[in-house]
């Protein structure tokens, strides 16, 4: 028979042509069918070339092999040993709706087959193991297309930071920047500036990671161009409630129940070259400090509350932190990437207790050197754990 052609993701793709038998034929026509072709694992059973049912090679080879069923079922119609419900499907049916149909159907259509048609009439059959293979195949190319579309994604993710990493270089020569997203893309990005007078950065932790927090990073990087252009660099607090607003705002979270609860938590720096000020305002992150001559670290909390999201309230102000900073400062600021990993003898969060001692230590060293012992403390203290969550870190000297 010739078939039509169809797309290849079709029942067609898996049809074997096979013999059948009418519904009146005997159990001795069935049983001498699968004598000489020891191949056919299942034989359709056809009226007027419609098929009516399905009889399994394994369980009609078991039933005439019992003591007198030759003799009593012989000469009988081939339909009482037949499945009277198999599964049927069109030729012109989707392996996707196929699959879905098979499963449905239950364990029989994938151990004894189904039968495919041609507008109504008997054109073959398909097999469990034919369909799984094509299905995987499938899901394999499907995924390989995914990931290609990560991995190009991924190359414009780096490309927005690009321009913040020339900046960063151009304007502290001691200053390390560290952006490891947990997958191909990442929910954490920065953001560096330089304007008359001064410098602006930003680090900041947006909801997710993978796809939905790289999602995310594109909506709060674009909400801080637009308040950075609406309010200029010198008041973070002001730019952290913009940015705030514009989440809540772009996302449906001003009252419209769309589901979402998304935000960041981030901080935000502005320099000033001729006061040699240091203005921050933090959404649950930090800046810590190590000082010339102190024993300790210094911490600016920032406050507890985070941006965009449903309970944080549209009109809630954030608020500034003049930072006095020594000649010689060791200035930090990390997402909770770092600080959250589990790992140690006792499975327990790396915390800021160790990432404190690491900054002491690093004190007097250049930022790229506390930033690789701040790394090759964490990935010890990781060890076969897996990684939690995106990281990012930014330490730096005036």
């Amino acid at each position: 028979m010739h078939l039509p052609r169809y797309r290849s993701s079709v029942a067609f793709d898996l049809c074997i042509a096979t013999e059948s038998v009418q519904a009146d034929a005997s159990n001795f026509a069935v049983l001498e069918l699968f004598t000489e072709r020891r191949d056919m694992m299942s034989l359709p059973v056809t009226e007027q070339q419609r098929p009516i049912g399905l009889i399994s090679r394994n369980i009609f080879m078991s039933q005439m092999s019992k003591p007198f069923y030759h003799e009593v079922y012989g000469k009988k119609s081939c339909i009482a040993f037949m499945d009277k419900e198999p599964l049927i499907v069109d030729g012109a049916m989707s392996i996707e709706d196929l699959t879905f149909r098979a499963v449905e159907a239950g364990e029989k259509a994938l151990a004894d087959g189904f039968i495919i048609t041609d507008d109504g009439a008997l054109a073959g059959v398909g097999f469990g193991l034919q369909l799984m293979n094509v299905v995987a195949t499938m899901q394999a190319e499907k995924n390989r297309q995914i990931m290609h579309s990560i991995d190009y994604a991924s190359v414009i993710q780096r490309a927005l930071l690009r321009t913040s990493n020339a900046e960063l270089r151009a304007t502290l020569p001691d200053a390390h920047l560290e952006w490891q997203p947990r997958d191909v893309v990442g929910g954490d990005f920065y953001f560096f500036e330089r304007h008359a007078g001064g410098w602006f950065a930003a680090i900041a932790d947006c909801t997710g990671h993978g796809v939905p927090g790289a999602f995310m990073t594109l909506i709060a990087s674009s909400a801080l161009s637009q308040a950075l252009r609406e309010l200029g660099p010198h008041d973070p607090a002001a730019l952290i409630g913009a940015v705030s607003r514009a989440i809540k705002t772009l996302l449906g979270q001003d009252g419209s129940a769309t589901g979402s609860n998304d935000g960041m938590d981030c901080a935000f720096l502005c320099h000033d070259d001729a006061s040699a000020s240091l203005r921050f305002a933090g959404a649950k992150l930090a800046l810590h400090m190590v000082a010339p001559g102190e024993d300790g670290v210094r911490a600016c909390d920032g406050a507890r509350m985070g941006v965009g999201y449903v309970d944080t309230p549209a009109g809630y102000c954030w608020y500034n932190e003049t930072i006095n900073t020594p000649p010689g400062s060791l200035l930090f600021i990390t997402t909770d990437g770092l600080l959250d990993q589990i790992g140690g003898a006792r499975d327990i969060a790396y915390g800021k207790r160790r990432m404190r001692e690491q900054l002491l230590a690093q004190r007097a060293t250049p930022a790229s050197e506390v930033a690789a012992a701040l790394l090759q403390d964490s990935a010890a203290w990781q060890g076969k754990q897996p990684r939690r969550d995106d990281l990012t870190f930014f330490c730096f000297r005036l």
